[in-house]
């Protein structure tokens, strides 16, 4: 039996629906079977009060602004400035040698290292966040600020991931293409962990009657949203002249500016959060990750497959699925197979066939082992 403590800057215990939250709750779930754990995040301290778990007010939006100002001055991610508390890092800081292991959830936390822990510290980064943000200074407009923002915080994001390989023990990653990126001098310290998935349910059926188009993901997500903003202006005008009745769905936290935005067109309907998707599947005949901006595995893939719905991705975002989805490599390329889609019975049937085979690795029953072995060794 371990003392493990676990930082997160989102409360696992919020009300929040977001995948982070979610992902967080699950392993502290699982590590708390055979172990004595803590949780310290930021949230909001009304929100929780239990024995081994410390809230501590997140900034307010001044304070992430002063934080944020500060961590660019001293040439650190921004980021980390609008996830920061004086307060959460004194008591870490505190307390920290209490403990056989520290898990850090997300590269954000990695700002509350103790100087002078000498147990077992491990990192659940997911994914190359450096990359993601080099990505999204290409893909934004010359004109627009948020550009240059993004390629002076993709440098600053880099050189915070180096400092984490030299300084952590462990470090978690889902996609075996982002493993590939780092030197061969961190790799004895990169563990591949699958993203995972509940449940499997087989709700999707084809029919020549189903209309919609499925987005799943978070709308205050950039690259999420500027995925469907070039699907709903360039796209699906083009498609409704081939399919009349075309739908696009969108289910995911979005910004009420963006809601007002998009529902002005009728044949799109935003949903917002949803904890469950069974009544969206069915009239669905595909689901849609368009991203032009991505990395590592997406889960609104793994949450598509995991209903048996077909997926259509770009090849961006399909190089981590093998050949278990449909990709395109233009935006003509994309109308002519969202077309085939909706009406060949025999390919949905293939890849919903596939999508389910596929996704059982992915499943938290089997993921979970990985983490009882992670902090027993």
């Amino acid at each position: 039996m371990k003392r493990i403590l676990f930082i997160s800057t989102r409360n696992p215990y919020s009300n929040r629906y977001s995948g982070d939250i979610i992902g967080s709750k699950k392993i502290i779930n699982i590590l708390k079977k055979n172990n004595i754990l803590d949780v310290v995040s930021l949230g909001d301290k009304k929100d929780f009060s239990q024995k081994n778990i410390f809230i501590f007010q997140k900034p307010f939006f001044f304070s992430k602004f002063l934080y944020a100002l500060k961590s660019l001055i001293i040439l650190k991610p921004m980021q980390l400035g609008f996830f920061y508390s004086d307060e959460m890092k004194k008591f870490i800081n505190n307390n920290a040698m209490n403990y056989d292991i520290i898990f850090f959830y997300h590269i954000r936390s990695s700002q509350y290292l103790p100087k002078n822990f000498y147990g077992k510290k491990i990192i659940e980064m997911g994914d190359l966040y450096s990359n993601n943000y080099h990505q999204t200074f290409k893909n934004l407009n010359i004109l627009n600020p948020l550009k240059y923002i993004y390629f002076f915080e993709s440098l600053l994001i880099k050189h915070l991931e180096k400092k984490i390989f030299m300084k952590f023990d462990k470090i978690i990653l889902f996609s075996k293409n982002e493993i590939k990126k780092i030197e061969k001098v961190f790799l004895k310290k990169i563990i591949h962990i699958n993203i995972s998935i509940d449940k499997i349910k087989k709700k999707y059926l084809f029919s020549k009657k189903n209309n919609k188009i499925l987005f799943i993901g978070n709308l205050k997500y950039l690259p999420n949203i500027l995925a469907v903003k070039n699907f709903s202006k360039i796209i699906l005008p083009k498609l409704k002249k081939k399919i009349p009745d075309i739908k696009f769905e969108i289910i995911g936290e979005i910004n009420n500016f963006d809601k007002f935005l998009l529902s002005k067109n009728k044949n799109i309907k935003c949903r917002g959060s949803q904890k469950n998707l069974d009544k969206f599947i069915k009239g669905s005949f595909c689901g849609l990750a368009n991203l032009e901006i991505a990395t590592g595995i997406q889960g609104k893939i793994l949450t598509y497959m995991s209903y048996g719905l077909p997926v259509i991705c770009s090849d961006k975002v399909a190089s981590n699925f093998d050949k278990n989805i449909v990709s395109y490599n233009d935006n003509a390329d994309l109308i002519n197979k969202i077309k085939k889609l909706k009406n060949d019975k025999k390919l949905c049937n293939y890849f919903s066939k596939k999508s389910l085979n596929y996704v059982k690795k992915f499943k938290w029953k089997k993921v979970s082992k990985e983490y009882f072995k992670l902090v027993k060794n």
